[in-house]
């Protein structure tokens, strides 16, 4: 089968949109159609070489469709079944899955090698084989993926906007509500809102937060921020910290929540001062693996208990979290609809990175022709 996707062959080189040949699947293994795909921030860190992947590799890892075929042994899916794709896979029982952390499955370690279980390339073309982002590769047509990824959702769910769930939306959702704990009546810092600073924010909002505190420097991410549960909005961290003193009598923030593009030492830092005693830092987002971004003090670390957490996918388990937070979007306490800025075409994924990067979007989706 020949399918057309969006394909990354050096890091800093433009996205290419590439005919593939594509394999059945295998044990364990579906065939899905995607009919929609979300345009996140990881893939850039993948195209750019922040994060060291196996190149050649079908982009995008936020991902909706229907499966039209299962391999021997699929137990959790079947043909015609509508799906939402979780970019970490989670295999159910090894002991990060069994003790309820499936968002550190040890199934997800390939996910930047882009390969199935046997390494296995689905995906292959002009220059060999290619890996799918965390083994989903949603910027094309069709894929093979396995069931550990793949969860199914209600026929009558939007699927435009289900896909969100896939990554952005419970990773900064789940970093308010399960990293960093928010509790009702607490004040909480959100540095960063794009596609998950916006989700933090709602997350924080929904925990019941008295105090949102969005940090952006564009405007018009603090007009989303605010929209969708922000009190207040602020063009950087310096210009907060006034308003975070005089809010709380001096006592700071109960927890900062860091997701910005690129985490530096600058926003650690800035995110580190704006809690008070017993507070909790969340870096969420990413820079290259070799980079040293925390330099803090020791001391007041320990004399102020302050706490520095790392998030992935906001420590949310897929398989019960996926339609849970879907279930808060059909009762109206997660807006969804409200964070798409633009849909693009699969030939216009390379404009949607460039808006994105250009803070013109908050999130974009792609459509794809199947659907």
């Amino acid at each position: 089968m020949k399918t057309k996707a969006a394909v990354v062959y050096e890091p800093g080189k433009p996205i290419e949109i590439e005919e593939l040949e594509l394999g059945g699947p295998r044990e364990g293994q579906v065939l899905i159609k995607y009919l929609y795909a979300g345009l996140c921030h990881s893939d850039v860190h993948v195209a750019h070489g922040d994060l060291e992947a196996r190149l050649p590799m079908v982009l995008g890892h936020e991902g909706a469709g229907i499966i039209e075929e299962v391999g021997p042994g699929v137990t959790r899916v079947k043909p015609g079944d509508h799906v939402v794709c979780s970019f970490i896979p989670n295999c159910g029982v090894c002991r990060y899955c069994a003790n309820g952390q499936q968002s550190i499955c040890d199934m997800g370690a390939t996910i930047l090698e882009g390969y199935l279980p046997g390494e296995y390339f689905p995906f292959t073309g002009p220059r060999g084989d290619y890996g799918a982002m965390c083994m989903l590769g949603t910027f094309s047509e069709r894929a093979v993926i396995h069931q550990n990824s793949a969860v199914k959702v209600d026929d009558d769910l939007p699927l435009d906007k289900a896909v969100l769930v896939g990554c952005g939306v419970p990773t900064g959702w789940g970093s308010a509500v399960n990293t960093a704990n928010v509790r009702p009546g607490q004040t909480v810092v959100v540095m960063g809102v794009g596609g998950i600073g916006i989700n933090a924010v709602q997350g924080a909002r929904y925990a019941g937060a008295k105090n949102v505190i969005a940090v952006d420097p564009l405007e018009n991410k603090r007009e989303k921020a605010m929209e969708l549960g922000a009190t207040h909005a602020f063009a950087s961290i310096d210009e907060a910290m006034g308003a975070i003193t005089d809010m709380t009598r001096g006592q700071m923030a109960d927890s900062a929540i860091l997701t910005p593009g690129l985490m530096t030492s600058e926003i650690v830092s800035g995110g580190f001062n704006a809690i008070g005693k017993g507070g909790t830092v969340v870096l969420t987002g990413l820079n290259k693996i070799e980079t040293q971004n925390i330099e803090l003090s020791g001391s007041i670390l320990t004399l102020f208990r302050k706490n520095i957490k790392g998030s992935l996918f906001g420590d949310c388990n897929p398989t019960t979290d996926i339609p849970r937070i879907l279930g808060l979007y059909q009762s109206g306490d997660l807006k969804l609809d409200e964070i798409i800025t633009r849909t693009y075409t699969l030939d216009q994924v390379q404009e949607g990175y460039d808006d994105l990067l250009a803070g013109k979007n908050v999130r974009g989706v792609v459509v794809h022709d199947a659907a």
